[in-house]
């Protein structure tokens, strides 16, 4: 059983005998992979650790899930979880029990990295009972591809009826890694897919050819079709879905309030995760540039880290967090982290959080490593966060401040 967890963030500013502040030390990560390349500007890597002496209590709400990916709220007694097996579940936030899985999805592909994988309301769910999820479809001949599928939940959250597909990735691709994906709407209830580059060396080259979904971020209205907009709606410069590519593999996504700003979070390979704010129609490089390199030691294509025509990230990892998916918290629970990014951690695990200056990263902060692989961080109803661990028995688990 997984116990309550507390953890005392440390990392203070340095000060003067005068009580000047000079800035602090980065977080310790260790050395880079790749020690030899250069942010392209201040601030790109390694900010400065945040000063905070908030104390935070983990409390495992539900335990025994496989290997659980999305997480979205009913109200503020039920969830849903995605389990990459190929089951979805409602989870009684108040007494932890877990539903028998619910019936009536698609066929789904759970080899290597797939499965089922986020879960989405529909704006109007109170309404239409309407919800949406990305998963590994099989197609012919052993290969696959990210999908995104949405039907009508039934009121005793027991099976999907009405279940259409309204995404497909193409091309598919005889590979079992780097589906992505999350789900995020923004305010005009269109809906960003994020979609990862299949990581073989020969379709990871698809992430620069925009007639392919291969490593790219789409855009899509409710029932699928083309929001008028998009970057290459008319589909003579490219598939008219796609509002961004050169993408790795982003597995995270979240809209910024305010701004209304869509902010991705991805993979790199050896080093090189990246925080972009991806724009309609800009290329943000892979695999033509990157901040890490492979899992080899060997350069990614000729090791570069900037060229004309793409676009820089926001902030990168080396080494990396593996970052799994991100919120922006606005709750009053922990005080002074409005509009800070929180950050799931696969590796080293627990929580990243980040305060930022308009889009440059001010400071960072490593929280909870402890509870292992976090796939999912979300901010609840309640204005606690809750977080998925990614296991053979992962658990939901809701994170408090220690003193309210």
């Amino acid at each position: 059983m997984l116990r309550n967890l507390v953890t005392f963030p440390g990392a203070a500013l340095l000060l003067s005998l005068s009580g000047e502040a000079f800035a602090a030390e980065p977080v310790q990560s260790g050395p880079p992979n790749a020690p030899d390349q250069t942010p392209a500007f201040d601030g790109q890597t390694r900010a400065p650790a945040l000063d905070d002496d908030v104390a935070l209590t983990a409390t495992p709400v539900t335990e025994g899930l496989a290997h659980p990916w999305g997480l979205a709220f009913v109200n503020n007694d039920m969830a849903l979880v995605t389990e990459r097996p190929g089951r979805l579940r409602a989870v009684d936030l108040h007494a932890g029990t877990l539903s028998a899985p619910i019936e009536g999805l698609p066929e789904i592909d759970t080899r290597g990295q797939g499965g089922l994988l986020d879960v989405v309301l529909d704006p109007d769910f109170a309404n239409n009972r309407r919800i949406y999820f990305s998963y590994a479809e099989p197609r012919d001949d052993g290969e696959n591809g990210t999908a995104v599928a949405r039907g009508v939940l039934s009121h005793d959250h027991g099976r999907l009826t009405d279940v259409e597909v309204i995404f497909r990735q193409t091309p598919a691709w005889n590979s079992t890694k780097h589906f992505g994906s999350t789900l995020t709407w923004d305010e005009q209830d269109r809906l960003y897919v994020t979609l990862g580059e299949r990581s073989l060396p020969e379709p990871r080259q698809l992430a620069q050819d925009r007639d392919t979904h291969l490593g790219k971020v789409v855009r899509i209205n409710a029932d699928g079709s083309i929001p008028d907009d998009n970057p290459f709606a008319d589909g003579s410069a490219g598939l008219p879905e796609i509002w961004s590519y050169g993408h790795r593999n982003v597995q995270g996504a979240a809209l910024q309030p305010g701004t209304g700003e869509l902010w991705t979070i991805e993979h790199g390979p050896k080093g090189g995760d990246e925080l972009n704010v991806p724009e309609a129609g800009n290329n943000y490089g892979w695999p033509v540039i990157t901040y890490g390199e492979d899992y080899s030691g060997a350069p990614i294509g000729e090791g570069i880290t900037a060229k004309e025509g793409m676009e820089q990230p926001i902030y990168y990892w080396d080494p990396v967090i593996a970052p799994g998916d991100m919120t922006f918290y606005q709750g009053d629970r922990f005080p002074g982290w409005q509009g800070n990014l929180v950050i799931a951690s696969l590796s080293p695990g627990g929580l990243v959080r980040l305060t930022l200056d308009g889009k440059r990263v001010s400071g960072e902060q490593r929280l909870l490593e402890k509870l292992g692989r976090v796939r999912d961080v979300a901010e609840g109803p309640d204005g606690a966060l809750w977080v998925l661990t990614d296991s053979a028995n992962g658990a939901l688990i809701r994170i408090t401040p220690e003193q309210e």
